[in-house]
């Protein structure tokens, strides 16, 4: 009789890994020589992996965009080193890969010691930062060759220009810009030409865009109900009919990417409700339409900035359950209705 109670008992309450089980399959850690990894996307073959990460032993702490191949593991950086990048993509169509960096930055190279050494006072006092952003006025959006050549200016208004990323068409990008004092969202031609403003929310930051795979409509994170607070956003691609997807000002939502469906997305969320504690993200799917969420990943540890490849039968995205951040990927069963 207890064993059949101990028995029933574990069947109703699964094991961390048991949940993830449902939706994540095979999961496989891609990255593992760096400092730290993450923020990465498919090539639209699913043959190669755009991803940001911190070298070891250069000296530059801040991130760089690398090429992964995914059949021979073979690994370069396409950013030109200097300076910090963020926010990579590959063209749909020609080949092509876009990423936001401030390697123009005169000075950048000027901010490489204050982190390392804020790093060191950290290690010492056993402390952590809490995380930010810092919006840095010499980010702009570059374009270039798959192996990082023939890199292109793509934006050239003053103060912050990143967060890019195409429309399965490959004729448009959405940014996140500051360019009219704002953090707005702004959609221009993949040559950089005809920008024009997406979002009119001042005071508040508008960022994290990517467009549904129909090009209609755009997902994106706002801090527009509290400061910090991220909620999720949708808003269709000719600037109308904007709907909050989320308003629980005790979580943060963000990193949010379209299902191949038009309707749901997979996002990251965690509880802020209590100030003292650190907050675990996890991934989460959402059916746009009702509102219905489930939680998709267990593990101890922050789970983060999910994307699909371009079949969609699999998941990228970055996670420290191993530590350290780094990149993972893992074949997906979309949660049933």
């Amino acid at each position: 009789m207890l064993l059949t109670l101990v028995a029933l008992a574990l069947a109703a309450d699964p094991t961390p890994a048991e949940q993830e089980l449902k939706h994540l399959t095979n999961v496989k850690q891609l990255t593992s020589d760096y400092v730290r990894a993450g923020e990465a996307y498919f090539s639209p073959d699913g043959k190669k992996v755009l991803f940001q990460a911190e070298e070891k032993d250069t000296g530059n702490p801040f991130y760089q965009i690398f090429l992964r191949d995914m059949e021979t593991g073979a690994v370069r950086r396409v950013s030109p080193g200097a300076g910090k990048t963020t926010c990579a993509a590959f063209h749909p169509t020609n080949g092509r890969i876009l990423f936001a960096s401030s390697h123009l930055d005169p000075d950048a190279k000027s901010h490489y010691q204050p982190e390392l050494d804020q790093r060191a006072e950290e290690r010492k006092t056993r402390t952590r930062r809490r995380y930010s952003w810092d919006f840095d006025p010499f980010m702009e959006i570059f374009e270039a060759d798959a192996d990082g050549g023939n890199l292109k200016n793509l934006t050239n208004a003053k103060g912050y220009d990143a967060e890019g990323s195409y429309s399965a068409d490959g004729k448009s990008i959405v940014f996140c810009s500051n360019r009219d004092g704002g953090l707005e969202l702004y959609i221009m031609d993949a040559d950089g030409k005809n920008v024009r403003k997406l979002t009119n929310s001042p005071n508040c930051y508008n960022g994290g865009p990517f467009f549904s795979p129909d090009g209609k409509k755009v997902i994106f994170r706002s801090d527009r109900k509290e400061k910090d607070r991220l909620q999720l956003y949708v808003i269709n691609s000719d600037g109308t009919g904007e709907k909050a997807l989320t308003a629980n000002d005790k979580w943060v939502y963000w990193a949010p990417f379209w299902y191949k469906d038009n309707r749901h997305i997979i996002y990251t969320a965690a509880d802020h409700s209590d100030e003292k504690a650190r907050p675990n993200y996890d991934l989460y799917w959402m059916d746009t339409e009702t509102g219905k969420t489930t939680r998709l990943t267990f593990a101890t540890g922050a789970d983060v900035l999910p994307v699909f490849s371009p079949d969609y039968k699999r998941v990228m995205w970055t996670s420290s359950r191993g530590g350290t951040s780094q990149v993972y990927t893992a074949d997906f069963t979309p949660p049933a209705e």
